[in-house]
This record gives structure tokens, sequence and C-alpha cells, in this order.
């Protein structure tokens, strides 16, 4: 049995990016043994998840020297188990120590700059070295299926009814669709959709005031679950999704790589470096825009047309056409 190990240390949707690749190597190499390391902040989902041998986690945080500090006393174990294979995923100053000191006899870096989405470079770059062809296989499956599932039950969801997922998490006024368009995408759903559906809110604590102004507005149709999963309880939660809605974040990144139809709505974020994969996702993008793939936090415009052009009823014929495409027959 061949041992590999993957790197990649930050952040928890870059790390969960990597996980139907590695799956399709192991798929395909039934010799070689997968084992990872990551940051412990980026943890919970590698160790719940039925596809690494063993995960490492440096303490730290982002601080180098911590880091530093943590991978030197990690280093000997990772020596003892004679890695054969390291796959740098992450091209940092620590994971090019780690790869330098194993030395493996078959490596490979990663391309932190390509103007490609980050699951294209991940394929890429496994594919360097040697151990392709890879494919997109969105089936990453949980130790435990039902991991989080009381959570959701104890908040309202009724399991008969279908569930979306409305995630408002950009980082920026120039990621965050407005809250208002939300709710109208619910109610433009709701009219279209064959199944009652139930809404949920998922997401970091720092969504707060927005999930408190959704759950407000579409009152007991919604389900609130902001700031109370660990991150494999919102992964295996996402998967129960008929669809998710989200704006750029580590949850959106979850859930196109639990095969959920996923639409991605981007603003200024980098669409051709982290947008969705897959034929189940959609992600709406600046990027035919003169000022698109922009990255400012405040718009130059005032207006954030890149997201605002979009209204909830194009947005959600969008998303009933992807959830259609996907398997999900709608009302004629």
């Amino acid at each position: 049995m061949r041992r590999a190990l993957a790197i990649r240390l930050q952040a928890t949707g870059d790390v969960v990016i990597t996980h139907p690749y590695l799956a399709s190597l192991r798929q395909g190499h039934a010799d070689i043994r997968v084992d990872l390391l990551t940051r412990e902040e980026c943890a919970d989902v590698p160790r719940a998840v039925d596809l690494f041998h063993r995960v490492y986690a440096l303490g730290g945080g982002r601080n180098y020297k911590l880091q530093l500090l943590a991978t030197l006393a990690l280093l000997p174990r990772l020596l003892l188990e004679r890695y054969e294979i390291v796959l740098d995923l992450q091209d940092s100053e620590i994971s090019r120590f780690v790869r330098r000191a194993l030395r493996p006899s078959v490596s490979c870096g990663f391309d932190r700059h390509a103007p490609l989405p980050a699951g294209e470079r991940t394929r890429l770059a496994i594919e360097s070295a040697g151990l392709g062809p890879l494919r997109l296989d969105p089936r990453v499956t949980l130790k435990n299926p039902s991991l989080g599932e009381n959570l959701l039950r104890a908040a309202g969801w009724q399991p008969d009814a279908a569930l979306v997922v409305l995630n408002p998490a950009g980082l920026d006024a120039t990621r965050n669709w407005p809250l208002p368009r939300y709710v109208e995408f619910a109610r433009a759903w709701e009219r279209a959709f064959p199944r009652r559906t139930q809404f949920l809110i998922l997401g970091l604590d720092s969504m707060r005031p927005r999930a408190d102004y959704l759950r407000a507005e579409l009152g007991e149709r919604s389900i609130d679950l902001v700031g109370r999963t660990r991150p494999s309880e919102a992964f295996a939660i996402l998967k129960k999704a008929s669809l998710v809605l989200s704006e750029d974040s580590g949850l959106m990144h979850m859930a196109w790589v639990s095969g959920v139809p996923t639409l991605a709505l981007f603003g200024s974020s980098r669409g051709d470096q982290s947008r969705p994969l897959g034929e189940h996702t959609l992600c709406l993008h600046s990027g035919d825009l003169e000022c698109g793939f922009c990255m400012e936090p405040t718009c130059r415009f005032g207006d954030v047309h890149c997201l605002t052009r979009y209204d909830a009823a194009f947005v959600a014929e969008k998303a009933l056409s992807l959830v259609a495409k996907n398997g999900c027959a709608l009302k004629s």
C-alpha cells in the first residue's frame, strides 16, 4: 500500500474543495492510502468524511511562527510514515517545507494564481504527479450520515418538505445580494416548486443580523441554524437540501462538493478562480463586466450593479431550471 499525504492548510472551503479529487484518486488507485495535513480550524469536515486514513491538524492559527513550530513538532511523525507521495495543494512556505523534508518519490505543487477555478487547479496539480486522470466526484460520504440531523429536527425541519438553503454570507458589500431579494426569491420559488418548502438559513454567526431579517420576513417557513453547527454538521445538513442559494463563502464550496444543486451569487469575487464546478452548479458572476472581478470591498459606482442587476424572478428561474436538470420535476 502506497502512502500519500495531501496538504491543504486553509481555509475550510478550500480544504473541502480537495475532497472530490482526492476521492477520485483513491477510487482510481486502490493501492494508495491518503492522509491529510491541514490546520486545526479546518480539520472538522475532513475528520468526518470517509476519505482519509489519518488527518493531521496544525495549531498556531494564522500565525506563521506558531504554525512553523507546530510543523516542526509534527515532522518526526510524518517522517516515520515514509510517504511516497506528497500532494502540496497549498503552495505556502509551510507546505513547501514539509514536501522538501519528506523527500517523496512523487510530489506535486499547486498553482495559486492561474485564472482557473480552485477545483480545476487541484485536479491539474494531482494529475501533474502522474496520478490522473481524475474526475470531479461530488459524492464524498460521511462516516455518520445522520450528523446534524438532530439539530435540524429540533429547529423545526419536516422531512417531507423540500429544503432550500439561503446563505447571504458574502464578506463585503460588493458580494451581497440585497436581502429583500432573498425574500422575493422564496416567494417565487414557492409559486413554482411542487413541494412545500422550508428555507434554511445556515452559516457562521457573523450572519446573525441577516439571518434575523430573513427569519422575520419568512416566518414559520424558515429554519435558523446560523452559528449553531460545526462545519461537519453543516456539511451533512447540506446533503439534505434541494438547492443551495449562496454568496461566495465556505458553505457554498461545501454545497457543490456535496453534489447539491448550488446557485452561487458572486458579485466582486473572482469567479474565474473560485466558482463552483459541475453540471449541478451555476455561478452568476461579474466576469462579463468591464469592472468585473474587482475584489473591492466598496463598489466604485455605488450601486453594486454586478449583483443588483439580478432580480429575484431571474434568480428563481435559474434555480428552478438547475434543480429540474438535476432530477426534480416542477409544476407545469
